[in-house]
């Protein structure tokens, strides 16, 4: 956070000299200015720290032409301490020069409804729809760790919507709040957007749907979900009954019903995340799936009854590179056997640059994205080469290699699981 505004001193001293500054603005910082901004910026060992250094410099430099990178320090250290007046104070000058930052607009809409009031509930309106056109112009996630991106898409979807709809009630506009606080459930299905939903049928004196609402945030499997949370739904939605029917006689039955429908519904999106990455809930290595260069999917468990050789590797990994000819070796060794299978297994983040790579040079390029296996297997250095034997069980590892006895160890140990009975 520090180095921010840093960074933007140090560029606007040495590049920035503008031909006809802002008249409200001051010139060019001088020399004490730059001197108490480092100073500021150093004093800042946490986010409350900073807060005080740097308002204690901009009383000092109202006019500075630092104001807008300071202010933005500032508003993601008041986010950092959760200090809500400040995120509402800096992040609306902070938002304006980062429109794009999903953080900051989150934040900013939920801070401007914890203030509350009418004129607040305007700008949260604002801010948590300009929240919610970021997220909608995000693509699916798709790769590597394409579940867990596209949960949290989703969750910050609903978040947006709930904001709106909060907003919405504050204004008195019960019928946008309610068709808003229905997109959020659908978006996400969790425990807050529903018992968001039910809040907002409460308040248009609509108790029985309420209820049936929070009978659903009571029961539904979320993961953020707390205890205190499940208990205040709990409580809620026994007080609520109990003024409509007199007594909780007929509640378990409608609790129970609410956990078939919901079960239902997080099923459903749970196998549409699935679709995205078919390893996200995988934990024998011998389950995954893995994508060669050309798109098509391999399962490792068709192989099963094969000793695979995972060979762990990146295109920016010089000891890969040494390591290649020795692996190449011992394919040529053991690639007649019909119960050995070698599977290169790349770990590039980029994966746009493999092929070229392959391509100059001269590797075969029958080789596979990790897609995920590489966490699972804590592979934490490259070249690591992993042995899997004919049952489907880690049988060896190799984390890093000695060129001088890669080649005869490896072959032993090749040797020996295949062999085995």
């Amino acid at each position: 956070m520090k180095f921010a505004v840093l960074i933007a001193l140090c560029t606007w001293t040495t590049f920035a000299q503008p031909a006809q500054p802002t008249p409200q603005l001051s010139p060019q910082p001088s020399i004490e200015e730059q001197q108490d901004l480092m100073r500021a910026v150093n004093e800042g060992t946490s986010p409350v720290d900073t807060i005080r250094a740097l308002e204690a410099y901009l009383a000092k430099y109202p006019n500075t032409m630092q104001r807008a990178d300071v202010e933005r320090t500032l508003a993601k250290a008041a986010i950092e301490s959760n200090d809500v007046p400040r995120i509402a104070q800096y992040g609306e000058s902070a938002v304006a020069t980062s429109a794009a930052d999903f953080q900051l607009l989150d934040r900013l809409a939920y801070a401007f409804l914890i203030l509350g009031g009418s004129e607040n509930a305007t700008k949260a309106y604002k801010y948590a729809r300009a929240f919610e056109d970021l997220v909608d112009k995000m693509p699916v996630a798709t790769g590597r760790d394409a579940v867990r991106q596209q949960d949290e898409q989703e969750r910050a979807m609903s978040r947006a919507l709930m904001y709106q709809a909060r907003a919405r009630t504050i204004q008195n506009d019960s019928p946008d709040a309610l068709r808003l606080v229905t997109r959020a459930f659908s978006a996400y299905p969790g425990e807050e957007s529903a018992r968001e939903w039910a809040e907002v049928l409460i308040r248009t004196g609509q108790p029985a749907d309420a209820i049936e609402h929070l009978a659903e945030a009571f029961v539904i499997p979320d993961p953020y979900a707390t205890d205190d949370k499940r208990q205040g739904d709990r409580l809620l939605l026994g007080e609520l009954y109990v003024k409509l029917h007199g007594s909780e006689k007929g509640l378990g039955d409608l609790v129970l019903a609410a956990y078939d429908r919901v079960s239902t519904v997080v099923e459903t999106r749970r196998k549409k995340l699935l679709a995205l990455d078919p390893n996200a809930s995988v934990a024998d290595p011998m389950a995954f799936t893995v994508t060669s260069l050309d798109g098509k999917k391999l399962q490792l468990a068709s192989l099963k009854g094969k000793l695979l050789i995972l060979d762990f590797w990146a295109t920016w990994c010089v000891p890969c590179r040494v390591q290649h000819p020795l692996y190449e070796t011992l394919r040529e060794r053991f690639g007649a056997r019909g119960d050995v299978a070698f599977l290169e297994m790349n770990s590039d983040d980029d994966r746009t640059v493999v092929e070229p790579f392959l391509i100059a040079e001269k590797w075969n390029k029958a080789i596979y994205f990790e897609d995920g296996l590489a966490r699972l297997l804590n592979v934490m250095n490259i070249p690591t080469t992993i042995l899997i034997d004919k049952s489907g069980h880690i049988a060896s590892r190799m984390d890093g290699f000695d060129p001088s006895t890669f080649l005869d160890q490896m072959t032993e140990r090749i040797r020996t699981l295949a062999d085995a009975k």
